[in-house]
C-alpha cells in the first residue's frame, strides 16, 4: 500500500536534484532510479500522474518548457527559503562562502524492525472511557461472523461527542466506571508489582491507589483492593502472604488499609535449588506481560552453593560492573567468557546454574524458558527507564535555558522524541559542541510562526521600544540588517555605537548597530531557544583536529541532515547522516577517515607486479580482498601486536563496548587475535554486523565480543588506512555480480590465504588484477584468471539465484576460528509453538501495529513482549549467519527461516514460483515478501518456543465495506508503527496462528489527557467523504 507522504518526499528529492526541472515524461524514470519503483498514483486514488502532481502544489510546480513539454519544478517552501536565507547571512557574517542546503526533510532512515523494543516495557496508559463503540451500525465485528463477546461495552459508553477537529486538545468528561465493571486482574497485578518494585522498603495499602493513579492515569479498581489477599497461597508466616510476586505484611491491626506491601521475597519453604530453577517450559510462560524474574531469598538459611552468601562480594561487584556496561541486557551464556577476558580469572561454574545469586544486582528474564543459559540479565537501576523514555529530554541543558534579564525565563528545548530527527547544522569549532537546529513541527515551524508574529508586532511603531542601554547577556529583538526580519538575540558585547549579538534561534553571532535593538516583549519568551548543541559519537578524542573540522565543514555545515540520537544528555550524543544520495553517508565515520595517513595507503599501481600478496576474502559477487606487502601493513601489524599485549595486561571493564553504533571503530577477534573492525549494522542491542577492515571479512557477533581501542594506541590505529584492498579479476567472461556459486567456491579454495603474485592491469573505481601462484607473471595465460575462465563453471543452474552475502558461512567460520554444528536438515515434524495467549473478551492489551492496510485488515504484535522477539531474532542471526549454506527443499505451507535485508525471520511458505523466488509470510510481523530460495533455511526447534507474534486484526465498531484508498491512508497514518491499546471485541479462533483473527477497538493513549478511538476517526472520515460526494 502506497504512503502519500513518502511519495511526496521522494518526488521532492527527485525535483531538488535538478535546478532546471524534470520533464513529466522523465519523472517516472528518475523516480524509479531513486526508489526502485514507479510513482504509484493509481494506488493513491488518482487516474493519471498529472492529477496526482496537481494535488501536491506544496511539492511540485508544473510549467511548460520551450518545446511545449510539461516540466516539473520543486516548490520551495517558506521554511526552506527562510532557512536558506538565514544560513546564507550566517555564512556572510563569517565570510565562509555560500551555504548548501540539501532536502528540507531528509529521507527517513529505516530502523531495524526489532530495535523498537529491546527491553521489557511497562504497560501503556489505558483509556479512561470507551468511546462511541456503536458508531457505524451493522455488525460491530466487521467482516465475517465472529464469535460474540460476552457483556456489552455500551454499559459504560461515553455519551459526549468527539471534537470535530481531531487535533483539538480537548479533555472530555471522564465517566467513572460502575462499581461492578470488569477489570483485568493480570494487568492490575503487573502494574502493582511495578509500583512496589520502586518501594522496596514497603508501601501502605492506603498509599497504593494514589500512586497507581499517578503512574497509569487510571483509578485502581476497588475490587483489586479486596482481592489482594486472595490472589495466591498463604505462607507459613501468618502475618505475610505471597501476592503474585508481592509480599503482604499485616501489622497488629486487621484493617486492610493498614497492610504493608513489599516486593516479593521467597520464604524459607522454597529451597535454594528450586529458587534457582528457571521457569518450566509450559506454554503459559510465553504469555506473561512481564519477564519472569527470579529473585533470591534475602533470609535463606541454606548453606549450600546456591546461597547468595557463597558468592564473594568482589565477584558480585565485578559482575555488577559488567552488567552496568550493557544497560540493554546481557545474555547469561556470554558471562563466563566475558568475565575471564575482562578480569583474567574464571567465573565459578555454579553461577550460571544458580542465577538467583545475582538477583540483588540484576533482574533475570527467561525468553527461552527451558534454557537457563539463554537468560538475559538486566542491571538494576534506580530509575524506571521505560517511564522516562520520552521524558529524558526534560533534563535538557540549562546553559541557555534560564537566560533572562527581567522577570521572564525561557523554557528549555526538548529533544525530539523521534529516533531520527532532521537537523540543520549551523557550525562546529569542536565536534563535542556542534551547533544545530531541529527541523519540523514544534521546532523550525514553530520558530517560523514566532518570527512571523514578531515581524507583525514590531511592524507597528507603537511596539518598537528601543533598547538604548543594552547590557551584556540581555535578551533583545533585533531588526536584521539585510532582511525584513525580527529575530531574538542575546547581547554578547557592547561597543561604542555597535553591539555584538548572538541569534539564540539560529546559532551564529553578528556585529550590528545599536539602533537595530528593541526590547523583547514578554510573549516572545515562550518558545525555547532553537539553537542547541550536540556531540558527534566516535570523534570525542579528535574533537578539535583541523582535518576533522575541515571535513565536517565541507560535508555538513549549512546542510539539513538526519540525526541518530544515541544518548539524550544535556548535550545529546549523535551520529549524523546525509541521506540525499542513493547511499547514506555516515558523517561521523567519514570525518574520522580524514585522520588517515595517505602515505600508508595501498601501493597498487597500474602495470605493476607485487609478490607475496595475501588474498583474504572472496565475495559471492566475484570481488576479492587482498593484502599487499607495504609500509602501512608493517606498521599495522606492529600496532596490533602492542594492542594484543595491552589488552592482555589490563584487568578492567573500561574497554568493553557499551554503546555500539554504525560506523564505530573498535576491536574484535580474528583468528584468535584482536583486529580492527567497523560496525556496519545493529540488530537490536546485543547482536550486530561488523567488517574486519584489514581483511574484508564480514561477520555477525554479540556486542560482548567487541572491545574499545586502547586510548594510547587510538591515534595510531585510526591514522592507519584499511589494509584490505578490494579488487576484481581481469579478463573473465562474466561481470561482477554474475558469478555462479561453483566459480566462487573454486576461487576460494584456490587462492584464500595463499602467497600469490598479483599484477595490476587497470585501476578504475575497482582495481582489475591478475593472480598467479608462480612467479611467471609476465604470461597472463598462466594466471588463475585464465584457469578460471577455461573452467565450465559459468552456466547458471535453472531457477537458482545467487546469494549476495559477502562470503559463505563455512569460510567465515574457519577464518574466525569458531565451530558450527553440522548443516541442519528439515526435521521430520517440527513442533510449532503454541498459539499466542490473548486476554479475555472485553479486556485490553497493549499492541504494536506492524502492518496496516485498512481498517478491515491490519497486523498487531504484543507490545510488552516485543523484547522477546528481539532476543529471538538476535539468536537467529548468530545461528544462521554461521551456518553452512545448504539447499533446502521448499514446499508450500512449510515453516522455515528466511533472510530478508540482512535479518532472519520465521516465515510460512505461501507459494513457490518457477523463477526461483518463494512467496513467504512473516509469522512475527505479518508481511508478505518474495525471497530467493537460496535465502531459506530449516527452522530449528530452538526457535519454535516463542509463539508467532503476528496477530491479524480488523477494527470493530464499523460497518463492513470496501475501504477507499483515502480512508486506508488516513487509517495507516494513525496506527502503523505505533504502540496502541487494543480492546478485544471478539476472536475468530483457528488451529494455526496465521489463520486466527481478532476484532478489536484501537485507542491511542499517547496524549496525557486525551484518548483517540480509531473507529470514531474512521466513522467521521467516512461520513465526511459521503457528505462531500
Amino acid at each position: 500500500m502506497a504512503d502519500e507522504e513518502l511519495v511526496k518526499k521522494m518526488v521532492r528529492a527527485v525535483l531538488l536534484s535538478s535546478r532546471s526541472g524534470v520533464s513529466l515524461s522523465n519523472l517516472q524514470v528518475e523516480y524509479k532510479d531513486l526508489t526502485g519503483e514507479l510513482i504509484p498514483y493509481k494506488q493513491l486514488g488518482y487516474a493519471t500522474l498529472d492529477a496526482l502532481l496537481h494535488s501536491m502544489p506544496s511539492v511540485v510546480k508544473l510549467d511548460k518548457g520551450q518545446s511545449g513539454e510539461v516540466v516539473c519544478h520543486a516548490t520551495t517552501g517558506n521554511e526552506v527559503t527562510r532557512i536558506t536565507k538565514l544560513a546564507a547571512r550566517q555564512h556572510t557574517a563569517k565570510r565562509t562562502g555560500r551555504p548548501q542546503v540539501v532536502n528540507c526533510q531528509m529521507r527517513v532512515k529505516p530502523a531495524a524492525p526489532f530495535v523498537l523494543n529491546a527491553r521489557p516495557r511497562t504497560s501503556l496508559r489505558q483509556p479512561d472511557h470507551r468511546g462511541r463503540l456503536g458508531r457505524g451500525g451493522g455488525h460491530r465485528g466487521g467482516h465475517g461472523d465472529p464469535v460474540s463477546r460476552t457483556g456489552s461495552m455500551r454499559d459504560s459508553q461515553f455519551d459526549g461527542k468527539a471534537p470535530s477537529n481531531l487535533n483539538e486538545n480537548t479533555t472530555p468528561a471522564k465517566p467513572k466506571l460502575p462499581h461492578s465493571a470488569p477489570y483485568s486482574p493480570k494487568l492490575v497485578q503487573s502494574r502493582i508489582k511495578e509500583v512496589l518494585n520502586k518501594h522496596s522498603n514497603g508501601l501502605w495499602v492506603s498509599k497504593l491507589p494514589p500512586l497507581y493513579r499517578e503512574h497509569y492515569k487510571q483509578d485502581l479498581p476497588n475490587e483489586a483492593l479486596k482481592d489482594l489477599e486472595h490472589w495466591t497461597h498463604i505462607c507459613s508466616n501468618k502475618n505475610a502472604v505471597l501476592l503474585l510476586g508481592l509480599q503482604v505484611e499485616k501489622p497488629c491491626s486487621n484493617k486492610p488499609q493498614e497492610m504493608l506491601l513489599y516486593p516479593a521475597k521467597e520464604t524459607s519453604q522454597i529451597t535454594p535449588q528450586s529458587a534457582a530453577t528457571p521457569p518450566t517450559p509450559d506454554k503459559s510462560q510465553f504469555h506473561h506481560n512481564k519477564p519472569q524474574t527470579q529473585r533470591s531469598s534475602a533470609t535463606s538459611k541454606s548453606s549450600t552453593l546456591a546461597s547468595p552468601r557463597d558468592l564473594p562480594p568482589d565477584v558480585k561487584q565485578k559482575l555488577g560492573e559488567l552488567l552496568l556496561k550493557y544497560s540493554s541486557g546481557l545474555w547469561a551464556h556470554a558471562l563466563p567468557k566475558l568475565y575471564q577476558d575482562t578480569y583474567k580469572c574464571k567465573l565459578a561454574e555454579f553461577v550460571l546454574d544458580h542465577l538467583t545469586l545475582l538477583s540483588d544486582i540484576c533482574t533475570i528474564d527467561y525468553p527461552m524458558p527451558d534454557n537457563s543459559k539463554r537468560a538475559i540479565l538486566y542491571a538494576k537501576v534506580l530509575e524506571d527507564e521505560n517511564r522516562n523514555q520520552s521524558g529524558l529530554a526534560g533534563s535538557e541543558t540549562k546553559e541557555t535555558v534560564e537566560r533572562c534579564l527581567s522577570s521572564q525565563t525561557v523554557p528549555s528545548l526538548v529533544i525530539p522524541r523521534e529516533e531520527y530527527p532532521s537537523v540543520l547544522v549551523v557550525e562546529a569549532s569542536d565536534t563535542n559542541s556542534v551547533i544545530l537546529r531541529y527541523i519540523g513541527e514544534g521546532y523550525s515551524k514553530a520558530q517560523e510562526k514566532l518570527e512571523d508574529e514578531m515581524r507583525e508586532f514590531y511592524g507597528q511603531d507603537i511596539n518598537k521600544v528601543a533598547l538604548t542601554s543594552p547590557l551584556s547577556g540581555q535578551l533583545t529583538a533585533v531588526h536584521a540588517e539585510e532582511e525584513e526580519e525580527i529575530l531574538r538575540a542575546q547581547v554578547c558585547e557592547v561597543m561604542a555605537d555597535k553591539v555584538k549579538v548572538y541569534y539564540v534561534d539560529h546559532g551564529f553571532s553578528e556585529v550590528i548597530s545599536k539602533s537595530k535593538l528593541f526590547e523583547l516583549h514578554e510573549k516572545f519568551y515562550r518558545l525555547p531557544f532553537q539553537a542547541t548543541k550536540c556531540k558527534l559519537a566516535g570523534l570525542e578524542s579528535f574533537s578539535q583536529e583541523q582535518a576533522v573540522l575541515k571535513r565536517f565543514e565541507s560535508m555538513a555545515t549549512g546542510k539539513i541532515l538526519l540525526a541518530e540520537i544515541l544518548e539524550r544528555n544535556e548535550v545529546p550524543l549523535m551520529v549524523l547522516y546525509d541521506t540525499s544520495q542513493d547511499d547514506d553517508i555516515n558523517i561521523n565515520a567519514t570525518c574520522m577517515k580524514a585522520l588517515q595517513d595517505k602515505s600508508l595507503e595501498s601501493p597498487l599501481k597500474v602495470n605493476s607486479a607485487f609478490m607475496n600478496v595475501n588474498v583474504t576474502s572472496v565475495c559471492s559477487d566475484g570481488t576479492i580482498y587482498c593484502q599487499v606487502p607495504s609500509r602501512g601493513l608493517t606498521k599495522l601489524n606492529g600496532i596490533l601486536e602492542k594492542t594484543e599485549n595491552y589488552l592482555h595486561s589490563q584487568v578492567t571493564s573500561e574497554l568493553l563496548v557499551s554503546l555500539p553504533f554504525c560506523g564505530k571503530n573498535c576491536l574484535a577477534r580474528y583468528k584468535g587475535k584482536w583486529s580492527r573492525v567497523e560496525i556496519t549494522n545493529l540488530h537490536g542491542s546485543r547482536v550486530l554486523d561488523i567488517l574486519f577492515v584489514d581483511v574484508g571479512i564480514r561477520a555477525s557477533v554479540e556486542v560482548t565480543e567487541l572491545r574499545e581501542i586502547p586510548p594510547p594506541l587510538l591515534r595510531d590505529l585510526i591514522s592507519t588506512p584499511p589494509q584490505a584492498l578490494k579488487c576484481c579479476l581481469a579478463d573473465l567472461p562474466v561481470s561482477i555480480g554474475s558469478w555462479t556459486p561453483d566459480a566462487v567456491h573454486w576461487l576460494r579454495d584456490t587462492v584464500l590465504h595463499c602467497s600469490d603474485c598479483t599484477k595490476v592491469d587497470e585501476s578504475k573505481r575497482l582495481a582489475h588484477v591478475y593472480l598467479f601462484t608462480s612467479k611467471n607473471f609476465h604470461d597472463t595465460s598462466c594466471s588463475l584468471n585464465q584457469q578460471l575462465a577455461d573452467l565450465n563453471l559459468w552456466n547458471h543452474q535453472k531457477d537458482v539465484f545467487l546469494n549476495k552475502a559477502p562470503h559463505t558461512a563455512r569460510r567465515m567460520l574457519s577464518l574466525l576460528g569458531s565451530q558450527s554444528a553440522p548443516p541442519c536438515s528439515p526435521p521430520v515434524q517440527l513442533a510449532l509453538p503454541p498459539l499466542l495467549e490473548l486476554p479475555e473478551i472485553g479486556q485490553n492489551m497493549d499492541v504494536f501495529v506492524s502492518v496496516a492496510c485498512h481498517p478491515g485488515h491490519f497486523v498487531l504484535q504484543p507490545w510488552q513482549d516485543m523484547y522477546k522477539l528481539v532476543d529471538l531474532m538476535g539468536e537467529m542471526i548468530l545461528h544462521y549467519n554461521k551456518m553452512e549454506e545448504k539447499p533446502l527443499k521448499v514446499e508450500k505451507n512449510q515453516v522455515c527461516a528466511a533472510k530478508l535485508e540482512n535479518n532472519w525471520y520465521r516465515v510460512l511458505v505461501k507459494g513457490v514460483l518457477t523463477n526461483g523466488l518463494v512467496s513467504v509470510f512473516q509469522l512475527d510481523y505479518g508481511k508478505h515478501e518474495l525471497v530467493s530460495c537460496t535465502q531459506l533455511r530449516p527452522l530449528t526447534q530452538e526457535f519454535c518456543q516463542l509463539p508467532f507474534q503476528a496477530i491479524t486484526a480488523q477494527l470493530a465498531g464499523l460497518k463492513p465495506r470496501q475501504w477507499s484508498e483515502e480512508a486506508s491512508i488516513v487509517f495507516r497514518n494513525h496506527v502503523e508503527k505505533k504502540p496502541l491499546v487494543a480492546h478485544l471485541d471478539s476472536v475468530q479462533e483457528a488451529s494455526q496462528s496465521w489463520d486466527r483473527k481478532v476484532v478489536i477497538y484501537l485507542v491511542d493513549t499517547s496524549q496525557e489527557e486525551r484518548d483517540i478511538w480509531l473507529h470514531d476517526i474512521m466513522a467521521e472520515f467516512t461520513d465526511e467523504m459521503s457528505n462531500a460526494a
